[in-house]
């Protein structure tokens, strides 16, 4: 990868930050409810979300 500048990063870490939150909050929300729907719904959110993370991270490995 490029080297990158201080401002491209903290982007990055700013969106890393936005995705782990959504992971948890729509974990937070599948667990939460009682309705299979939405529990598979909010769980696979959550699981789109961590792969949005995983993606970007690992481009800056």
């Amino acid at each position: 990868m490029t080297n990158l500048t201080e401002k491209e990063l903290l982007a990055i870490n700013d969106l890393l930050d936005g995705e782990s939150e959504l992971v948890k909050k729509f974990q937070m929300l599948s667990n939460s409810t009682s309705d299979p729907e939405l529990k598979q719904t909010f769980s696979n959110i959550s699981q789109k979300h961590q792969q949005h993370f995983n993606a970007v991270y690992s481009k800056l490995q």
